[in-house]
């Protein structure tokens, strides 16, 4: 025993008559999954294979490996003890509203600063295509993409690679602050944290000189996360015509402030000036 290393101490690795890679974690023995991570935390940035592209990728290699009838089964079970979950899915609201739909709404509201940022930006209020969501998960996850951009501008977090760890942050803190069941919160988070973890170890890897900016955006969508009401349910279009501080208030949004972090995600993504 003293021959072995400290931190080599412990293992006793399990023999094995197959011929590929097996392991007691579904996410181990996803060849896609293990390629994905293995890209999307050593590589560095650039236009020929953007962000958006790497969660594009991400998505279905997930779906793969989750268990639907097992998180059905948990929603169902969490709508009894979560009565705000459970009026939520009952509402079962979905957007169906363009851009040009928010552009009487004053600036500083709520939706004129969307409107405003969604048009200079040339942006897509869709990160993904609508569709009818069948399945309280599929509905998690629509309105998940549906909500993605107002949580941009209720936490703070500026529409840039650098901004985007705000709303990440805050997505994996206010899911375990307001679902009961932990391991349906972690199914809910799963995304998320893999989404994040391209922008912390690639910071640290390629662009320390962000760091402390990338540990800001963290700790402010943490702290939002944990001491605000769960308004990632809320019915934005209700806050259209609201000024950004009253919509803060009126949706329990806590801890938010606006982060300049412009300077740092062009420094993330590389971007030519």
């Amino acid at each position: 025993m003293d021959d072995i290393p400290y931190l080599a101490r412990g293992v006793n690795l399990l023999g094995t008559d197959s011929s590929v890679l097996v392991s007691s974690s579904k996410y181990l023995n996803s060849p896609k999954l293990r390629e994905w991570i293995a890209l999307i935390a050593l590589k560095k940035n650039g236009p020929d294979f953007p962000p958006a592209a790497e969660m594009h990728q991400l998505i279905p290699i997930l779906n793969e490996l989750r268990d639907f009838d097992h998180i059905e089964a948990m929603f169902t079970e969490e709508r009894k003890v979560n009565p705000k979950l459970d009026a939520w899915f009952n509402e079962w609201f979905c957007s169906d509203y363009s851009i040009a739909d928010l552009k009487d709404c004053a600036p500083g509201t709520l939706g004129g600063i969307y409107y405003k940022t969604a048009t200079e930006g040339n942006y897509e209020i869709q990160i993904v295509p609508n569709f009818e969501p069948k399945t309280q998960w599929e509905y998690y996850s629509l309105r998940s993409g549906q909500t993605h951009d107002y949580e941009h501008i209720l936490t703070g977090g500026g529409f840039n690679y650098m901004g985007e760890l705000i709303p990440y942050w805050f997505r994996l803190a206010t899911i375990h602050t307001h679902i009961q069941n932990k391991e349906l919160a972690g199914e809910m988070s799963v995304l998320s944290i893999l989404g994040t973890t391209r922008y912390v170890i690639r910071t640290m890897l390629h662009y320390p000189q962000i760091w402390e900016t990338a540990l800001e955006c963290i700790q402010q969508g943490i702290s939002i996360g944990r001491q605000s009401d769960a308004f990632w349910m809320a019915k934005m279009e209700d806050y259209w015509h609201t000024p950004l501080e009253e919509a803060r208030r009126q949706l329990g949004v806590r801890g938010a402030y606006d982060f300049d972090t412009q300077e740092a995600g062009d420094i993330w993504g590389e971007v030519r000036k």
